[in-house]
C-alpha cells in the first residue's frame, strides 16, 4: 500500500543543516560528523553555479531529506547534471519527499542548459531503482566504479 503524501517544502541547504544531512548522509552509507559535512558543505555553497544542494522539510520544518546535484560539462555528452546523492529518512520514504527533491533539482539543471539528468545507484539498491524508473529515468548502463587513494 502506497504510503500517504505529506506537505515537504524544498530548499536551499544551509551551513546549519549540516548535523541533519550528516545524520542522513550515515542513513545511505557514507558516515560522517558534522563537522566534516559542515566543511563539504560550506566548499560546495561556495561553488554555487555548478552544485545544487538542497533540503526537505517536513510541516515540523525539520529536514528529512537532501539532494545533490551538480553540473560538470564533459566531452564525450552534451551538457548533463548529475544525481551525486540522493536520501530520504527511514520512515519518510515513499512519501514525496525525494520526488519533491529530484524535481526541485531538474529544474535547476534545466536553467542551466543541461539536456538531460543522470545517477548512479548501487546495485544492491532495488527500491531505488524503482523510484527512479517511476518517475522517468531509463536504466541505461550498468558499470563497475574504481577509486585510488591519493
Amino acid at each position: 500500500m502506497p504510503k500517504e503524501r505529506h506537505r515537504v517544502e524544498v530548499q536551499k541547504a544551509r551551513r546549519p543543516d549540516a548535523k541533519a544531512i550528516a545524520e542522513l548522509s550515515g542513513q545511505l552509507g557514507y558516515p560522517a560528523t558534522e563537522t566534516e559535512m559542515a566543511e563539504r558543505l560550506v566548499a560546495l555553497l561556495r561553488r554555487g553555479r555548478e552544485n545544487l544542494v538542497l533540503v526537505a522539510q517536513d510541516a515540523d520544518r525539520k529536514i528529512i531529506g537532501w539532494i545533490h546535484s551538480s553540473v560538470t560539462p564533459l566531452l564525450e555528452v552534451p551538457l548533463r547534471a548529475e544525481v551525486n546523492g540522493l536520501i530520504v529518512a527511514d520512515g519518510h520514504r515513499s512519501g514525496g519527499a525525494g520526488a519533491a527533491l529530484l524535481r526541485a533539482a531538474e529544474r535547476w539543471a534545466r536553467l542551466k542548459g543541461c539536456k538531460s539528468m543522470s545517477v548512479r545507484s548501487n546495485l544492491i539498491r532495488d527500491r531505488a531503482h524503482a523510484f527512479y524508473l517511476r518517475i522517468g529515468y531509463e536504466h541505461y548502463k550498468t558499470q563497475k566504479a574504481f577509486r585510488k587513494e591519493l
